[in-house]
């Protein structure tokens, strides 16, 4: 499936308003929160490789209705020095993800915190060659996190973990168009569900969550079965261009960053411009 050099996307009636007041000087954009989002993939026989997708419930404030990978907003203690911390270093991360160690730290400490809480899967393991086999007994401590009751790094140490960034990857960089009333500036990882590990039905912000093929994820958002929102449906398109989940692992992908922006078109219509980036973002695999 083809992306063209700039997509366009008609808005919604309902952004209107806020956009033409934006643009025309009237209301200022809000500032963009860090956020992480994680794309776990599993392989599956017969059929290939899945990604694991949340249908956002419709009393969401942001994104009601779409289906979205896990993740979300950079908690100020996901950057805390106490986490205990195996694989690529913060500044590793820092050079990956194109910010400052301590922003990096938080990105990375949230990505696994936010999969962990939305989906049950933790990137993390009592050593650092070792992960966690299942989280099903740690539910308690998920609706702490998920309350802010207890840190990422209160978490870890409690249950005697370290947290395993060398089991994700880092992938792309979006940022919410400036017009939106909650703006995001949100780093896509992907990562591989653990062995022995398993997704559960979490509920919370999603009411479904389903494993679904990358081509089958976008056939069903084309027939209007499922919505996919530009940064998500752009993803899983590059996803599906790899035949497996080792090789999407090992894609060495340049960080790169896409601002989605709205404008007023001659005709008076409110149109969300996506652009490509230069490139794909990928360099040479690993060998």
């Amino acid at each position: 499936m083809g992306v063209p050099k700039v997509e366009q996307i008609v808005l919604p009636d309902g952004l209107t308003g806020r956009a033409r007041d934006v643009l025309e000087g009237r209301a200022e954009p809000v500032p963009a929160r860090d956020a992480a989002t994680v794309v776990v993939l599993r392989e599956r026989a017969p059929g290939g490789m899945q990604l694991y997708l949340l249908r956002r419930s419709a009393s969401m404030a942001f994104a009601a209705g779409a289906h979205v990978f896990p993740g979300g907003a950079v908690d100020p203690r996901d950057a805390d020095r106490e986490v205990a911390w195996a694989g690529p270093s913060p500044a590793w991360w820092a050079d990956a993800l194109r910010c400052d160690e301590p922003t990096a730290r938080g990105l990375v400490c949230a990505a696994v915190r936010e999969t962990f809480e939305e989906s049950g899967v933790l990137l993390a393991g009592p050593r650092p060659d070792a992960v966690v086999a299942d989280t099903a007994e740690w539910e308690e401590d998920r609706l702490a996190l998920i309350g802010r009751e207890l840190s990422f790094a209160e978490f870890l140490a409690r249950r005697g973990l370290v947290l395993r960034t060398d089991l994700l990857r880092p992938w792309s960089r979006w940022i919410t168009p400036r017009v939106e009333s909650r703006r995001y500036d949100t780093r896509f990882f992907v990562a591989a569900l653990p062995p022995g590990q398993r997704t559960r039905d979490v509920g919370g912000e999603a009411d479904r969550v389903a494993w679904m093929r990358p081509a089958d994820a976008l056939a069903a958002a084309e027939r209007g079965e499922i919505t996919l929102m530009p940064p998500t449906r752009r993803t899983i398109a590059e996803i599906a261009a790899y035949p497996e989940v080792g090789k999407v692992l090992a894609a060495e992908r340049t960080v790169v960053t896409v601002a989605p922006e709205v404008v007023r078109g001659e005709d008076g219509v409110y149109r969300l411009l996506v652009p490509e980036p230069a490139g794909d973002g990928v360099r040479e695999g690993r060998a």
